[in-house]
């Protein structure tokens, strides 16, 4: 049929933990399903965001992959320091880095690349972000809020990582999943993965 608009994918870019963090994080948004109905971040891995959802033409994909690839290699990596929760009331609760600064950094570094990705919208790139891992979100009611923030408000929970790449995400129509790993590779050497 002539005239039908190509299909966009939709994409984000984000830092995702490791596995064992992940695994607790993913754990904390169980509880938050199970005990106060907020499903909606199960619906993502555990990440910290560097550019919201943005959507491109498939045949767009391949520039995508090589800006980010190429942002990646001239970045190096870095660790990430995770302490209890924060919060952004009336919805949204997450895991809080104790450092934020090397992901606003990293941030800093990549929206020139950003302002150049196709499908990003120039406007809608976060002159700063505030790193979080959401643990509840869109679907978490008003209602539920105090009491869900009130159970993980004084929770302690400690871990750390290293950020050894950035993440292309990208939705299945269903929910996100990891598509793409570009690796940080800028003076990593040896000692460094001890």
């Amino acid at each position: 049929m002539s005239g039908t608009k190509p299909v966009k994918n939709l994409y984000f870019i984000a830092i995702l933990s490791n596995p064992e963090i992940a695994e607790s994080v993913t754990a904390f948004k169980h509880e938050m399903r199970d005990r106060f109905g907020a499903k909606h971040a199960l619906k993502v891995p555990p990440h910290f965001t560097l550019q919201m959802p943005f959507r491109a033409l498939p045949d767009q994909e391949s520039e995508i992959v090589a800006r980010l690839s190429a942002f990646a290699a001239s970045r190096k990596p870095f660790m990430l320091h995770l302490n209890g929760f924060g919060a952004f009331p009336p919805r949204v609760i997450f895991v809080k880095p104790e450092n934020p600064e090397p992901v606003r950094a990293l941030h800093d570094a990549l929206k020139p690349v950003l302002r150049k990705l196709p499908g990003v919208n120039p406007e809608k790139i976060p002159h700063q972000i505030n790193p979080h891992c959401t643990i509840a979100t869109r679907d978490l009611t008003e209602e539920m809020f105090p009491e869900a923030w009130e159970s993980f408000r004084t929770r302690s929970f400690a871990a750390s990582f290293c950020a050894k790449s950035l993440h292309l995400l990208k939705h299945n129509g269903k929910f996100w999943e990891t598509y793409m790993e570009f690796p940080f590779s800028a003076g990593s050497d040896e000692n460094f993965w001890a």
